[in-house]
Order: structure tokens, then C-alpha cells, then sequence
């Protein structure tokens, strides 16, 4: 079933049906000012940080889904009749789900890179609402065109309605209520803005509200709401006095008699409703500016709506705001064979990578703030997705990661942007530490390279997170050494607390194959780095324990036609052929190929093993068979039904991993058929099987060991999307940047007949034309830049002029 459709040349996806298997969301602002927001309004917005700052309620989990949110009523003064500008909470009848409604409701979305239009009709009556937040500014535009579209004169009334929390910290709004239902105070003030104040008694002296102390501390929490374009005829702060005893949000009691009651909140909670009365003439249209923001309403509030107060400067913000994200996308621009590859890698896979990267796994319709800050590990493999389009701000991350890593070359598993302090953290304790966390810069630092051509950053000196300071050449070598030290009895590293899989539980001293084969890589690329840096004694030394490395691996970890998973610290070894449970794991396999661990033969073998037990028309599982009966102690993912999750699921960060594994091979017909089987847009016109959004990734697929194979979970953040988007930009498409130049590489399917690509590389344009005429999946047979053939398929950065046109024959020389 198909609910909706990619419109390219807007750069947004349009939700045709506002009755989505799940709710549809998008992301507005930024880690400053951050919010939610769904097909139907739903959604909450924070301060930031999405545990610590969360300004807007949301009930997660709920019935209905993605309630409260951020509501426009609308109710026809003649008639009584009431609805909502998007189609919940409301809820009438759709014109797509019943036939001869007297009075159907019709619902558009349009999604786009940080706004939302939600555009709707409801007996004569069409309205327009497009939500974004400012480039840095910490407050939101809800603006709302009216337009009547019957041939009589329309009395309206339209009322605002969002709930406040009563405490920023999540935890104490919504379990800390014998303190939390105390503390917030609602009221209008002269100069008619809602004012929302908890801890009103703290609220900084006047002389301090020109700078952050006005609202950025834990003590007094502001916001303010404001309407302009039309006057305000009543408001609410209080929310049982807008909502009414035993109602809910579909059924606002003041909606349904037209009037507010005009209630000041004094403790319980909050809400802000603004309401005004509109007579619209048949034809006429009308447009409101609703606003809604961070700080106190006398003064930030105030200073605010003065600036940004009118629907020409709300159109200003707007173009900027585009022009801002459009500018990002526009570092990679594809024409394939394959339209919904194209729709992924020219917006909705780079932008799901931009914004997993700003909020790592912090704020989405899942989560719900248990992660306050950046998860190490994720983080820093997020930077994959987005170096291209802003090189800059993923040098900024890289750094503040580097110094998220501990002298001893582990590291912190949180870092928090808003709280962090060099030199002065205090370690885990032993037993808390990753063993894959650090082992993600040799992925991402080279990229960060790769793309600039920084060749000094590497000589960059940073501090660790607790003491002593190194440049991050050496920052990369305490990474290896920290693995190194920490090896088991068979040579191979310890998964300590976890080795990237959660759910395995080796015992402190069991050995991970998938740490081993990260070491691996981590050993090859700092060889490289080192060479590079002419600190040839330090290649050397990464030579002499990759060798080392390389016979402990081939001793004891292959099983006939696969590598195991891992060895416990009681000698257990876990993935063999004749396990009963979880006797072929995808990340040994995969990376034994990424590694380049892996014999040729051992390669194509245990490929082929993972096409046959744990490729799915939905993805590849992580692992098979599912654990029943497997202790808890050992393999945490038992916990899980079977076909879910770590628990024999299709884990989909691991997917990009598949495609290059198969890539690296020169299988670009398989390769592709991975990329295709986990791509949202692929099922575009069966939604009902993903049931997520068709325009970003979700974490997890639930497989064929389940009963609802392809259902998707957890939408938005997560480490599939920046490695959906590596994996085919550098491997499919085989633009790889390296810091001599751009690598092309590609490795597609036999049936293309080649694909075009724009790319922005080193402030330069590289036009790419790719042909295969010989039907071939891999293999560069010429290449020629700005007519100049060259020897090898890498584009020399130091040849290239402003614009370049670069032509590439595929097939065998």
C-alpha cells in the first residue's frame, strides 16, 4: 500500500494519507533548539538536550499514537463543528477510508529538510501550517493560512494547543510529581504572550535576562507562546481547563464551546492555547503567526517577537533555512537506473545521516532521553555519513570524540557536548569498558582526511577526557594498544563489557573475533598513516603485531566455511558449524573481508555462507538460528523474540557492512541486492511490510524467524543511516576519497548501463560519467579527466580546476 511519494525537485517526501501504518516524523531545529514532529502534528520539542531540556510533552508509547503535540483547532462558529489542521487529535472521517462521507477530511504532509507542511481541507474550509525553527534561534514558527473555499461567509474561531512539562528533566515531569505538580506557573502578559514559568520564585533579577542566565540553567525554565496576524480573543495556560474533565485532546472542552476560559496554571500543568476569531468571505484566505520559544516571556520573548514577528520575516527565515540544508545535499547529487536509490542518496539518506549525527541517539518518538548526550561509539562512526557535506563540523566532532578517549586508549561511552571537560572526567571502572569503542576512528578519521586532504590534523595535539594530552597520530596508536593489552589466552582481544553486539557476555577475558578483525583494520590503516607520516619505525611496529595478529585469527577462528563469533573466557567457543543456536554470525564474516583478514578462498566462502542462512528478501539477519534455550549469562539476546533484534533479527546498521564485504569481492549484482532489500524507499509501494517511514532507516527489521517479517523499528537515529549512505556512495558508486585524490571504484550490477554523479570535492565539481558497456560489475577500464586519459582511477586532487568533467569506462583492460 502506498501512502505517499518522493518529490525530488522540493527535496520532500508527501504523505497523500495521513493514516500511516506508524507516525511519520521529521526533525526541526537543531541541537539547540530541537523538536519532533509528525504527519499529524504530534511530537515535543527541547532545550538542548532531549532528557534534560525537554520543554514539550509527548506520551511515549501511547494510545493514540504521538500525542500531544502541536495543535491547531479550528471550529465553525454557525454549526458547532470542530477539527484539527492536521488530521489527529480530532480525527474525522478521511475522504480515503470511507466511502460517502458527508464531510470528508482530506490530509497532505510535506516533509522537507527541517520543516513540515501540513496542508488539509475539512467542510470548505482549507488550511496550510508550515512548522520550522529559525537558523539559530531558539524559538519556532507555526505558520497557518486559512483559506475559505465555500461560497458562504465562514465564522471561525482557531485555537493554538501544546503541553508544557512541568520539570525540563524528563524524569522528574513525569515520576517526580509530588515535587513536579507544584512548580509552574502560566500566565499573559501586557504584551498579550503566554508566559510559562516553573520555579517562578528563581527567575533570574532582570539585569541577567540579556544573557543565558535568563533561561539557560536548571532552576527557573521558561517559555512563552505568541500569536500575531490576528487578535487574540482568549487563551489557556492552565490544561484541564483547555481539555476539560474527562476528555482528552480530541475533545478540548473549550473548542467545543468556542471559548476559552481565559485560566492561569498554578502548579498541576500547563498548556498554551491562543485563540482568535476570523471571518473569512468566500474565497478569502487569512494567514497567522503563531510563535513559540525558550526563555522568559517579559523579556526573550518580548525581544523576539518584536524581531521576528512578521510573516515577512517568517518567509525570510524560511528561504534561509533552506537554502542552508539544501546547500548540505548538494555535495552529492546521483542519476542511477534506480530511482529510489537516487531519492535516498540525493536527500533522505544524507539528511537521516545529518541528523543522526546531531542528536546521536538521544531524541526521537523512541527515545526518550534515557541517552543524554553522544554515545561514543555511535558518534563517532556517524561521522562516516556526513564528512562530505560538512567537513568542518565532522573535524569539530572528531575532535571533541578524541577527547572523549581516555589515556589509557579507551573511552568515556557517553559524551556530553553541554558538560564536558577535558582532562578532568573520571574514567570507568575496568569492567565497564567497550572493547570497539576507540577502534571506530581508524573508519573515521581517515575519512575526515580523505576528504579535506588535512594530512595535519593527524599532528593535531588533543587532550585525553582524564588527563595528559597526545597528537591524534598517537591518540590512534593508545587506541591499538589499548586492545593489544587487553588479549586473551588465544591472542585475539577481549570483548570486555561489549564488543559493538550488547547482548554478548563473554566473561571479562573472552575473546571477540569482530574486536579482532576491527584491530585488524585499525593495524593496516595506521600503517598507512604512518607512512604517510614518514614514522616508518611506527609502521613497523603495527606490521609486526598484525602479523601476530594474523596467526592468532587463522589458529583458532576458522570453522570449515565461516569464522566463529568469539571464545569465552571459559574456553567456550560460540559460532561454530554444529551450534545448535547462533552458529553463524554476519559481523565476523563481513569484517574478516573488510579487514582484509580473511584468505581469498576464506572470503568467497564465508560470503557464501551468509547468502545462504542469513540473507532475507528484508536484509541480512545478524545471526541464525535464534537463541532460545542459550543462557542469559552468555547471550543477553535470548531475552528478545526470536527473529528480533541481536536475537536472529535484521540488525540494520550491519547492512552497509554486507554491501561492502560484496563490493570488496567485485559482486556487484549481490552487493546491490543487499543495498535494495534494506532500502526505505524500496518499499515506497508497500509500505504496510516496513510499516516505518519509506525515507529513512529504522534499527531494526524483524526477519523471517519471526511472524511479521519486515516490520521495521526505531526509526531515524541510527548507525544504519550513515553506513546505508557510505557503503553505497564509496562502494556501489566507488567515490572514495583518499588524500592523494578521489578514487573511482565502482562495483555495480551487471544490468547498469553506468550512472552519472556530482560531486564537490576539495572546493572543486567534479562532473562524473560512468558507462558500462561491456555489462560488467567491476573493473575501471579507462578513466579521463577534462579529456586527459590518466593511468590509474584516482582523480589527482592537484589536477583539478574549478569544474571537471570525468569520464569512466568500466571493464576489463
Amino acid at each position: 500500500m502506498r501512502y505517499g511519494h518522493f518529490d525530488n525537485a522540493a527535496k520532500e517526501y508527501v504523505i497523500t494519507r495521513p493514516d500511516t501504518p506508524t507516525s511519520w516524523s521529521n526533525y526541526l531545529g537543531s541541537t539547540e533548539y530541537g523538536a519532533i514532529i509528525t504527519n499529524n502534528a504530534g511530537g515535543y520539542g527541547f532545550y538542548r538536550s532531549g532528557a534534560r531540556g525537554r520543554f514539550l510533552r509527548l506520551r511515549f508509547n501511547s494510545v493514540p499514537m504521538d500525542q500531544p503535540g502541536r495543535y491547531i483547532y479550528l471550529r465553525d462558529a454557525e454549526t458547532g463543528d470542530y477539527w484539527s489542521t492536521s488530521w489527529q487529535p480530532v480525527g474525522k472521517p478521511l475522504a480515503s477510508s470511507q466511502e460517502g462521507v458527508e464531510k470528508p477530511y482530506r490530509s497532505v504532509c510535506r516533509h522537507g529538510t527541517a520543516y513540515t507542511v501540513i496542508e488539509s481541507e475539512y467542510a470548505g474550509i482549507a488550511s496550510e501550517t508550515t512548522y520550522f525553527v529559525p537558523l539559530g534561534q531558539a524559538f519556532e514558527y507555526w505558520r497557518v493560512k486559512l483559506t475559505n473555499r465555500s461560497e458562504r461567509v465562514r465564522k471561525l474561531s482557531a485555537f493554538t494547543f501544546c503541553e508544557f512539562t512541568n520539570q525540563w528533566n524528563t524524569f522528574q515531569d513525569r515520576v517526580n510529581l509530588q515535587y513536579s505538580l507544584f512548580i509552574i506557573k502560566g500566565e499573559r502578559t501586557k504584551d498579550g504572550l503566554l508566559r510559562i514559568a516553573i520555579q517562578d520564585n528563581l527567575t533570574p533579577e532582570p539585569s541577567a535576562t540579556s544573557g543565558e542566565k535568563a533561561y539557560d540553567h536548571d532552576l527557573a525554565m521558561h517559555s512563552w507562546m505568541a500569536m500575531r496576524g490576528s487578535d487574540v480573543t482568549g487563551y489557556d495556560t492552565d490544561r484541564d481547563a483547555f481539555l476539560g474533565p474527562y476528555r482528552s485532546y480530541h475533545n478540548p472542552l473549550a473548542v467545543e464551546v468556542g471559548a476559552c476560559a481565559n485560566s492561569q496554571a498554578y502548579g498541576d500543568n500547563a498548556c498554551g492555547s491562543l485563540q482568535t476569531d476570523i471571518v473569512l468571505q468566500p474565497g478569502e484566505s487569512r494567514e497567522l503567526l503563531v510563535m513559540l520559544g525558550i526563555g522568559d516571556a517579559k523579556t526573550r520573548g518580548t525581544q523576539t517577537v518584536e524581531a521576528f514577528g512578521s510573516l515577512k520575516r517568517a518567509d525570510e527565515e524560511l528561504a534561509k533555512l533552506k537554502a542552508h540544508w539544501h546547500g548540505h545535499l548538494g555535495s552529492l547529487i546521483v542519476e542511477t537506473p534506480d530511482d529510489e536509490l537516487n531519492h535516498t542518496l540525493n536527500v533522505w539518506g544524507l539528511y537521516n545521516s545529518l541528523i543522526s549525527y546531531a542528536w546521536s541517539r538521544a531524541a526521537s518518538l523512541v527515545y526518550n532521553g534515557e541517552r543524554d548526550g553522544l554515545g561514543f561509539r555511535d558518534s563517532v562512526q556517524d561521522i562516516l555519513g556526513i564528512v562530505a557535506a560538512i567537513p568542518d563540523e565532522a573535524r569539530t566532532r572528531l575532535e571533541l570524540m578524541l577527547t572523549g578517549q581516555l589515556s589509557n586508549g579507551g573511552a568515556l561511552p557517553i559524551v556530553q557536548p553541554f558538560d564536558h571537560h577535558p582532562g578532568q572526567e573520571a574514567p570507568p571502572n575496568d569492567e565497564d569498558y567497550r572493547s570497539d569503542d576507540c577502534l571506530w576512528f581508524f573508519n573515521a578519521v581517515p575519512a575526515y582526511v580523505g576528504e579535506t586532504g588535512d594530512l595535519a590534523f593527524y599532528r593535531r595535539v588533543l587532550p585525553f577526557a582524564d588527563e595528559g594530552e597526545a597528537t591524534v597520530f598517537e591518540h590512534l596508536r593508545r587506541a591499538l594498544e589499548f586492545n593489544l593489552e587487553r588479549s586473551g589466552s588465544h591472542g585475539l582481544p577481549c570483548g570486555l563489557a561489549a564488543d559493538w553486539n550488547d547482548c554478548l557476555r563473554l566473561g571479562y577475558h573472552g575473546e571477540s573475533l569482530f574486536v579482532a578483525f576491527q584491530l585488524r583494520l585499525g593495524l593496516t590503516t595506521y600503517v598507512e598513516i604512518a607512512e604517510r607520516l614518514d614514522e616508518l619505525q611506527e609502521a613497523s611496529w603495527a606490521l609486526e603485531r598484525r602479523n601476530a595478529l594474523d596467526a592468532a585469527i587463522q589458529a583458532v577462528a576458522w570453522d570449515g566455511d565461516r569464522f566463529i563469533w568469539a571464545i569465552g573466557d571459559d574456553g567456550t567457543v560460540y559460532g561454530t558449524r554444529d551450534a545448535e543456536e547462533g552458529s553463524l554470525y554476519l559481523n565476523t564474516q563481513v569484517w574478516s573481508v573488510i579487514s582484509g583478514a580473511a584468505s581469498d578462498e576464506q572470503a568467497e566462502t564465508c560470503m557464501e555462507s551468509v547468502n545462504r542462512e542469513l540473507a532475507t528478501p528484508y536484509g541480512l539477519m545478524l545471526a541464525g538460528p535464534p537463541f532460545v534455550k542459550a543462557s542469559p549469562d552468555v547471550m543477553r539476546a535470548v531475552v528478545f523474540n526470536p527473529g528480533i533484534k541481536e536475537n536472529a533479527g535484521i540488525f540494520n546498521h550491519t547492512q552497509g557492512w554486507g554491501v561492502m564485504a560484496e563490493c570488496l569481492l567485485g559482486h556487484g549484482d549481490r552487493a546491490y541486492e543487499y543495498c535494495r532489500a534494506a532500502l526505505p524507499a524500496a518499499y515506497n509501494d508497500r509500505a504496510e511490510i516496513r510499516q516505518l517511514e519509506p525515507y529513512v532507516q529504522g534499527q531494526t527489521t524483524y526477519s523471517p524467524y519471526s511472524p511479521r517479517p519486515g516490520n521495521t523499528r526505531t526509526s531515524w537515529l541510527t548507525g544504519a543511516a550513515p553506513w546505508s549512505y557510505y557503503s553505497a556512495t564509496h562502494y556501489i558508486l566507488g567515490l572514495k576519497p583518499e588524500w592523494d585524490g578521489l578514487r573511482i571504484d565502482p562495483c555495480i550490477p551487471s544490468s547498469w548501463d553506468g550512472f552519472t554523479a556530482t560531486r564537490r570535492f576539495r572546493g572543486a565539481t567534479l562532473e562524473i560519467i560512468v558507462k558500462n558497456p561491456d555489462r560488467v560489475c567491476r573493473g575501471v577500464r579507462s578513466l579521463t579527466l577534462n579529456g586527459q586519459i590518466l593511468e590509474a582511477n584516482l582523480v589527482p586532487a592537484d589536477q583539478l580546476a574549478d569544474v571537471n568533467r570525468v569520464e569512466v569506462i568500466l571493464g576489463s583492460h
